[in-house]
């Protein structure tokens, strides 16, 4: 293990003209804002409100970087009002004062000033002044050394209207040299990996990797200053050898929060990869970070690829990329580096699609193996490609991007055989107008608008499925991000609904599904996995995918609808089978699985309801509960009617440690929970509830098979 400490370069050099102290002289508060009201300082208009604000104000995005509990913020009642707040006079005696800032970047109209003589000494803003952003606080400084022993007055102004009409300050210090600064380590690469502490909550830091004056990675990360919680790290491999500088900025004087980055052949925590206590056992999870939506599910010579939003820094959101991991069964996972880089720092590799382009339409292929192209939003250019001639192990940004410019995101790319032209269905805003706009293109690089169809929100899908197995019946399904889709006819430009939107996910744990492309014809399944809204802050990764599903449409009494069952490769995970035949279930009976005690299930089950009562399943402490009279499955905070089939009703259970997915009526509905199961409950309990048996005929189980799960991992 090489620990970095190549020698500190602090690249804010300081003024020496003020006298010598012959000792470091501390440093003056001039505010902290950590009062009820602003006490000496004085407040105009409504911008300001009646004090500091407690961070985040109402309608506002999350407020970060600030110190203690309180800030000037100035979008009280919103971007709208406007006012001033003004210090009372102090004597400039230290070199520097430093700030905290943030908001909008509109000099003279949401901004701080320094007022000397009544004249405007120093200015600063925050850094937002478009859509987007963040309302994160960074640290500044004024060098006023010129000014020392002068009298001085702050300003901070919000004249500004409409969006990012507000400023943001807090911590307002006087120094000899600056509170923060950028600093900097030289290193040489000479490890696979380069480890960097991590404190949740900590405020964020730029941070990049470069070599000489390239960029390489840029990023924002909590940095730990003392005790981190976990690690990320940064994949060192493509500059094996090389001499490159880690760079951050705000980094406080004193701070040790750099002595800690290390290089190693070992990402740190590694031996207990995929066995921390809240980790999923047979959901994918990244190794470190944040993930979200999944992103280009598409198989391609043994492998599917499964890339997917992806924040590789830290716990929460932010920083987009793509997340990149392979499977030869759907079950067991090998995360690969990331497949897609921002453009530049804040050109964030948004959601999207792949495709195998057999044909070689873009002209891309260079050998005999097909390529892959992707197709993501580039947050600063438009919906863009980038194509891997490598089985997805690589890409290369198509040098012609972006292809396609509007007001959207989240573009999916399919192959329209009948017209012989690829289909980008995609995300599209016009005002209060939300919807999906179709492209048409014939090479994936020059693409037309073909149609547009209303009242669909980002990560659009577009597929086509045969009804009850057969082709000749088969229909087009169209959804967003939640999951509600139309059934209908599509013919290559335009869809035309024929019924919808109808509800798909049942559940709380669900959101942003995709379906693999290219899957082989003698597979023929449509195979969807979904972003599952699930995570422990406990953990150094956050959020998972749901497990994959096939999907089908049948016909029901209501209309053809979609149905979704988990995949048949979950069966590779059983272990010891429990089965139980033609029981009759009595409110008070013995629990009829008290002998069965695990950690991960696949339960299935069929059961006849009574006529009243409830059936109730209990899966390590969470109920799922079945209401004869009401005829609704109910889960946690989630319920679906669900009418017996045949007298019947046939429930599917899979339990992990983050999550619960129960299927009923062979996919009819689809209720995936989260849930943050109790580690010491490894129970299943089974039982009747409600009114006695002598008001009714008991329910009673036809079977019941309860499969012991093995871990992917292991």
């Amino acid at each position: 293990m090489d620990k970095i400490g190549c020698g500190w370069i602090l690249l804010a050099a300081m003024a020496a003209s003020l006298p010598a102290a012959g000792a470091e002289r501390a440093d003056i508060l001039v505010a902290d804002f950590e009062a009820a009201d602003y006490g000496d300082w004085t407040a105009t208009g409504e911008a300001f409100g009646p004090g500091p604000a407690r961070g985040t104000l109402p309608h506002q995005m999350p407020v970060t970087g600030y110190l203690g509990e309180g800030l000037v913020n100035s979008y009280y009642n919103g971007d709208g009002a406007t006012g001033t707040l003004t210090s009372p006079a102090f004597t400039i005696q230290r070199r520097c004062i430093s700030f905290l800032i943030g908001g909008g970047k509109y000099p003279g109209e949401a901004c701080m000033n320094l007022l000397v003589d009544g004249a405007v000494a120093r200015t600063a803003t925050g850094p937002n002044d478009r859509p987007g952003g963040s309302e994160q606080l960074r640290w500044h400084h004024w060098d006023v050394n010129e000014l020392a022993g002068r009298e001085a007055v702050i300003e901070i102004l919000d004249r500004r209207t409409g969006g990012w009409g507000h400023i943001n300050v807090d911590h307002i210090i006087q120094g000899d040299e600056p509170f923060a600064a950028e600093k900097q380590i030289e290193l040489t690469a000479r490890h696979r990996y380069l480890n960097l502490p991590v404190k949740n909550g900590a405020p964020l830091r730029r941070m990049r990797l470069l070599r000489g004056d390239e960029t390489l990675r840029e990023f924002d990360i909590e940095l730990a200053d003392g005790e981190p919680d976990f690690w990320v790290f940064i994949d060192l491999a493509p500059f094996a050898g090389q001499s490159l500088i880690l760079w951050a900025d705000g980094i406080p004087k004193n701070s040790k929060a750099l002595d800690n980055v290390r290089q190693q052949d070992a990402i740190i925590g590694a031996d207990t990869l995929y066995r921390e206590r809240y980790r999923p056992q047979f959901h994918f999870s990244s190794r470190r970070g944040w993930n979200n939506d999944p992103n280009g599910l598409v198989y391609h010579a043994g492998e599917y690829h499964l890339f997917y939003q992806h924040n590789p820094y830290g716990w929460k959101w932010g920083n987009m990329h793509w997340g990149h991991a392979v499977s030869p069964d759907l079950v067991h996972w090998h995360e690969l580096p990331i497949a897609l880089y921002p453009h530049t720092f804040g050109d964030w590799c948004y959601s999207g699609s792949a495709v195998v382009d057999a044909a070689n339409t873009a002209g891309f292929k260079t050998s005999g193996e097909d390529v892959i192209v992707a197709a993501y939003t580039s947050t600063g250019r438009g919906e863009s490609i980038a194509y891997s001639t490598d089985r997805g192990r690589t890409f290369t940004d198509y040098a012609g991007n972006p292809v396609v410019r509007h007001t959207g995101r989240d573009p999916k790319v399919i192959w329209y055989a009948p017209g012989k032209h690829w289909v980008m269905a995609v995300y599209d805003e016009r005002g209060d107008s939300k919807g999906v706009a179709f492209y048409t293109s014939p090479d994936l690089k020059a693409w037309a608008f073909s149609s547009r169809i209303e009242g669909y929100y980002e990560c659009p899908e577009i597929f086509q499925l045969p009804v009850d197995g057969d082709p000749a019946e088969a229909r087009w399904v169209l959804y967003a991000a939640d999951g509600e889709y139309a059934i209908g006819a599509f013919d290559g430009r335009t869809f035309t609904p024929e019924s919808g939107k109808h509800p798909f996910n049942r559940g709380n744990c669900f959101y942003a599904s995709q379906t693999f492309s290219n899957i082989p014809a003698a597979d023929g399944r449509r195979i969807q996995i979904a972003w599952g809204r699930t995570g422990h802050p406990d953990m150094p990764f956050n959020q998972m995918m749901n497990f994959p599903v096939a999907l089908s449409l049948h016909t029901t009494g209501e209309g053809i609808r979609m149905f979704a069952l988990p995949v048949a490769e979950i069966e590779s995970l059983r272990g010891t089978a429990h089965s139980f035949e033609h029981l009759a279930l009595q409110p008070g009976d013995p629990n009829p699985l008290a002998a069965v005690s695990g950690e991960l299930f696949d339960i299935d089950m069929t059961f006849r309801p009574g006529p009243t009562g409830q059936v109730r399943l209990v899966a390590r402490g969470l109920p799922i509960v079945y209401d004869a009279a009401a005829q609704t499955l109910a889960c946690g905070d989630c319920a679906a009617p669900l009418k017996p089939e045949d007298g019947a009703i046939r429930l599917r259970v899979l339990v992990d440690r983050l999550s619960v997915e129960i299927f009923a009526n062979n996919g009819r509905i689809y209720m995936p929970m989260r849930a943050v199961l109790d580690e010491a409950n490894r129970s299943l309990e089974l039982a009747a509830t409600g009114a006695p048996a002598t008001t009714g005929a008991p329910a009673t189980v036809d079977a019941i098979a309860v499969y012991e799960l093995r871990s992917a991992w292991r």
